[in-house]
């Protein structure tokens, strides 16, 4: 579990703040906190009983993990405005996806 938890809030906040200081030098900060405004899906989460389930997959299952939503947040990468926010919200995808992966072993 200790593996997971790691796995799961470093794709979180470590690996976005990594691309944010390597990537974004002069406003790092800036872009860290668009990257830490992609957590803000989480907020669909309380639709769902129990609104915490640590053997539940996020991924699909609620409405701004869907893979609709994936869609949008991918088709966000193609506009300049939009391209911050949606490498946000697909860091949290990804860390979502692993916690499911990682739940499957």
């Amino acid at each position: 579990m200790e593996l997971r938890a790691f796995v799961h809030y470093g794709l979180h906040f470590i690996v976005p703040l990594l691309v944010a200081v390597f990537f974004f030098r002069r406003s790092w900060k800036m872009v860290y906190g668009i990257f830490l405004l992609g957590m803000l899906i989480d907020l669909d989460h309380l639709l769902a009983t129990p609104i915490f389930d640590p053997n539940r997959c996020s991924i699909n299952f609620h409405p701004l993990h869907s893979y609709y939503a994936i869609v949008v947040y991918f088709t966000m990468l193609f506009f300049r405005k939009t391209r911050l926010l949606a490498l946000g919200l697909l860091f949290h995808i990804l860390a979502d996806a692993a916690d499911c992966w990682m739940m499957a072993f």
